[in-house]
């Protein structure tokens, strides 16, 4: 049996100012080992619109792309990383996703977010109150396989610190420039050692029913 039977497809989420080629490297690497590897070129992708817009066409690409039935992992460079994030919290995306990593995310911020005058790079300021909006509820990706890789050298996530986060697994790699984690072995070993991680098995919901007949 081929096992890209076995596997969930893989979709990745660029950043900013990127398009869906950055990820040429990674997905020849992925596709040689048995996934099915898709992407999809975010409009516009200077920001201009806020990362909430960008979510909705990921959360549009899956349900026409995916049957409904079928789970997806989902990998998110940079911005990318944020975007896959709102999808999942915000615009039910949890219920469709099994494993999500995150390839140099700010997800607490980043100072370049001031160097730019867009709503995209104000929302991934330090602290932003989109992010922190974001992380109240940052458990609910407890349900899934998550996965944040991050390198101590990065130039645009700054400190490169707010890629870590308090759950799921993380890798940090010794990469020396923020566009280099898509391309680098480092990082490529990383993203698929996450995506043979075995998803998680939560225990089924107790039903109020269930404890009354229990207890009777």
């Amino acid at each position: 049996m081929n096992n890209s039977t076995l596997r969930n497809p893989v979709l990745l989420i660029h950043g900013i100012f990127d398009t869906k080629a950055i990820f040429k490297t990674m997905t020849a690497y992925l596709t040689q080992r048995g996934w099915n590897v898709h992407s999809l070129n975010l409009i516009p992708n200077d920001g201009r619109l806020g990362l909430e817009v960008l979510a909705k066409q990921v959360a549009d690409y899956v349900a026409q792309t995916f049957p409904s039935q079928q789970p997806i992992d989902l990998i998110g460079f940079s911005m990318g990383g944020i975007i896959t994030r709102y999808y999942l919290q915000r615009l039910g995306g949890i219920e469709r996703v099994q494993r999500l990593i995150t390839i140099s995310s700010p997800h607490h911020g980043t100072v370049t977010g001031y160097l730019y005058p867009t709503l995209a790079a104000s929302q991934m300021r330090s602290n932003s109150p989109f992010l922190q909006n974001l992380n109240q509820d940052i458990e609910v990706l407890d349900r899934i396989n998550f996965t944040s890789i991050w390198t101590p050298y990065d130039g645009m996530i700054v400190p490169a610190q707010s890629s870590h986060l308090p759950i799921g697994q993380e890798f940090t790699v010794n990469v020396l420039v923020h566009a280099w984690m898509v391309n680098d072995l480092k990082c490529l070993v990383r993203v698929e050692e996450a995506l043979n991680t075995p998803v998680k098995t939560l225990p089924s919901p107790v039903s109020p029913a269930m404890i009354s007949n229990h207890n009777g």
